[in-house]
């Protein structure tokens, strides 16, 4: 039995997602966000995405994104969800949905208050993703490879399904998921090589640690 289903984020050529795929990932993950290093464009990313057809659930990671780039990433990708990261307001965020798509919103955590953002998405959003908050100065939400303090998530009863990320990886995904409960997990950072380079033989150690 799987501890928990796993989103690859992040992914951006054939050989990554076919090894996310093959080891049963239930989400695989695109970022368009030029200040990324996984950034990729909707249209690039189309054929990807169809590699998931009937896998696995297809997720577009975004940014504060304007109407014209909502409109290219529906347009252009056809996403099952979109993973806004920036300051996207319940509104904003019902917004997008009525455009019909999924809607995963990502907070930043570091400290057991930070769980109270979730309230006003409740009933919005479709699911919930518990990230490391980032660094003052940052230029980016997320994808940085930090890791909080899991001890936060400990009892918390999420009203929404959730994932966990921030800093997971091949070594510690396991004991993360059996500390918090997670259901989902999301990784990016920790399957690669190099920023930006997914690596499959960590992808393929990733999902195996979640193989109870």
């Amino acid at each position: 039995m799987r501890l928990a289903e796993a989103k690859i984020c992040g992914l951006s050529d054939r050989q990554t997602v076919a090894e996310a795929l093959a080891h049963g990932a239930a989400f695989i993950g695109f970022v368009t966000f030029p200040k990324s290093p996984r950034h990729i464009l909707p249209a690039e990313a189309k054929p990807l995405a169809k590699m998931a057809a009937g896998m696995a659930r297809t997720v577009s990671v975004v940014v504060d994104p304007d109407d014209a780039l909502v409109n290219q990433i529906l347009a252009e990708l056809g996403p099952d969800f979109l993973q806004v990261q920036g300051k996207e307001s319940p509104e904003r965020c019902a917004a997008i949905k009525a455009r019909g798509v999924g809607i995963i919103r990502a907070f930043g955590i570091s400290e057991r208050q930070d769980l109270e953002q979730i309230k006003p998405y409740l009933g919005v959003v479709d699911y919930v993703l518990f990230d490391a908050k980032a660094p003052k100065g940052s230029d980016r939400p997320g994808g940085l490879g930090h890791v909080f303090d899991w001890r936060i998530l400990q009892g918390f009863q999420c009203p929404v399904p959730w994932f966990l990320s921030g800093g997971l990886n091949p070594e510690n995904v396991a004991a993360a998921v059996r500390q918090t409960g997670a259901p989902l997990v999301d990784v990016s950072s920790g399957v690669e090589a190099a920023p930006g380079l997914k690596d499959i033989t960590r992808i393929a150690s990733f999902m195996q640690a979640l193989n109870d």
